[in-house]
C-alpha cells in the first residue's frame, strides 16, 4: 500500500510549519505508524531542529529531484534516523533553492517527487515540510500530496501567506485530475489574547468543513524541545503541546 502523503505548507514563515511536521510525525510514530519526514525547505529548519546538518550526511532530499529516474533515487543514503527520534528524516539542502533553475529543461518536473515516493521505501505516512516560496519544489509537494495541511498562526498577518498558497493551489487545480485536498490548522493560539480569539473565529468561519478541530496553543515546551534538538513528546510527553498533537494525529488518521 502506498504511503499517505501530507504536505505541510504555508507561504509565510513562523506559523508553526516545522513544529507541526516534526510533532505530528512523532505522534503518528507513537500511534504505531511508519513515518518519514522530508525536509524540503532549503532553510533546513526541520533538519537542524533534530540535529541533522547537510555537511554531516551522505545525501539529502535534493537527490530525489536530481535522480535520473524514480528508481535511481539513493534512498538508502538519503534517509537518516535522528537521535532519540521514532521517525526517519530526509534532510534538507541549500541546493533545493536552485531547483527551479536546475530542472528548467526537465520533462515531467512537476511529478518527480510523486513518482519517487511511489517507488520508494515503505512508510505509512510521509510528511513534507514545504518551502515557503512558490517554485518547483512546492509544486512537487502539492502534486504528490493526498492532503495539504496548512498551519495558520492565529494572527491577522498570517492570513496573507494563506492567500498566496491558495493562488498556487488554484493554478494546479486547473491542470490536476482532482483538486488538492486541504485542511487548516490553527497554531500559536493564546486564549488570553482577544486578537487570537477573533482570528480563530474568522478561520472557523472561512474554513467550514476544512479545518481541524484541534487547536495548537502556545507552549514553551516547543522552544525547549527545539533547543534540545528533540521533539516535544520527548521533552515533555504530558505537556499541552504533546497532547494537542496527539489529538491532531487522531484527526489525521480518521480522515
Amino acid at each position: 500500500m502506498p504511503p499517505r502523503i501530507v504536505a505541510i505548507a504555508n507561504q509565510k514563515g513562523g506559523v508553526g510549519k516545522t513544529t507541526t511536521a516534526l510533532s505530528l510525525a512523532a505522534a503518528l510514530a507513537l500511534a504505531g505508524k511508519r513515518v518519514l519526514v522530508m525536509d524540503l525547505d532549503p532553510h533546513a529548519c526541520a533538519s537542524a531542529h533534530v540535529g541533522i546538518f547537510p555537511e554531516a550526511v551522505a545525501a539529502t532530499s535534493a537527490e530525489v529531484f536530481r535522480a535520473d529516474s524514480p528508481g535511481t533515487v539513493p534512498w538508502q543514503r538519503v534517509l537518516v534516523r535522528p537521535d532519540r527520534a521514532n521517525f526517519d528524516l530526509a534532510p534538507s539542502h541549500a541546493g533545493l533553492a536552485d531547483m527551479d533553475w536546475d530542472l528548467r529543461d526537465r520533462k515531467g518536473k512537476g511529478v518527480l517527487l510523486k513518482e519517487a515516493l511511489a517507488s520508494g521505501p515503505a512508510y505509512d505516512h510521509v510528511l513534507l515540510d514545504c518551502p515557503p516560496h512558490t517554485g518547483v519544489v512546492l509544486v512537487n509537494a502539492l502534486v504528490a500530496a493526498d492532503l495539504c495541511l496548512i498551519p495558520i498562526q492565529t494572527d491577522f498577518l498570517a492570513l496573507h501567506g494563506v492567500r498566496n498558497l491558495f493562488e498556487t493551489m488554484r493554478a494546479l487545480n486547473a491542470v490536476l485530475p482532482r483538486p488538492i485536498a486541504y485542511r487548516a490548522l490553527a497554531t500559536m493560539f493564546d486564549r488570553r489574547a482577544r486578537a487570537c480569539l477573533r482570528v480563530l473565529a474568522l478561520l472557523r468561519e472561512k474554513f467550514v468543513g476544512r479545518m481541524f478541530e484541534t487547536v495548537i496553543a502556545l507552549d514553551t515546551k516547543f522552544r525547549e524541545a527545539s533547543a534540545a534538538g528533540r521533539v516535544v513528546q520527548d521533552v515533555a510527553p504530558d505537556c499541552r503541546g504533546a497532547r494537542e498533537y496527539a489529538a491532531l494525529c487522531r484527526e489525521v488518521l480518521s480522515l
